[in-house]
């Protein structure tokens, strides 16, 4: 269970803006290891917003149960923009979902370079009647705990920002 009243809040919030504009919600989660869908399905009544969550941790479950070409993970990493915006896309192409929210990143303490330090997220969003976006953050060297609580945050401002779409 989360134990987060802010990010509790927002999930509530969120689950019934979605429930009321009919819309469903498919995640794909790498560094939050499932967060993102874990706290939503915090909400009583969330079963009708969230579509279905995938925990792609691995290269080849992001290649295998989502379809990101592992082509393109060898060239940019799976920690990138490219494979954040394949990640989502291929979340909404693999569901029934209107939303699709994916996060991969560098949560450490170790794993990080000088090009892609600890801390680095990437998000892709993209949604079934065509609209994509990415977003980077770069959270600087805190704790592990500290940068999935940032990225889950940050995770509910693109869906909550998908809504006013």
């Amino acid at each position: 269970m989360i134990d987060d009243t802010e990010l509790l809040e927002r999930a509530e919030a969120l689950v019934a803006a979605y429930a009321k504009a009919g819309r469903t919600i498919v995640t794909a989660e790498s560094c939050t290891g499932g967060l993102v869908a874990g706290l939503l399905t915090a909400v009583p009544g969330s079963s009708a917003v969230l579509e279905r969550g995938y925990v792609t941790y691995s290269n080849e479950a992001k290649a295998e149960a989502i379809g990101v070409p592992m082509d393109l993970i060898r060239r940019h990493g799976a920690v990138s923009e490219d494979v954040a915006r394949a990640m989502a896309c291929g979340a909404l192409s693999a569901s029934h979902a209107a939303v699709a929210v994916a996060i991969t990143g560098i949560a450490g303490p170790g794993g990080g370079s000088a090009e892609k330090p600890v801390g680095l997220v990437h998000f892709g969003l993209a949604l079934r009647e065509g609209g994509r976006r990415h977003l980077e953050r770069r959270y600087g060297d805190r704790s592990r705990g500290e940068i999935r609580r940032a990225a889950l945050a940050d995770a509910l401002g693109l869906l909550e920002g998908a809504l006013a779409d």
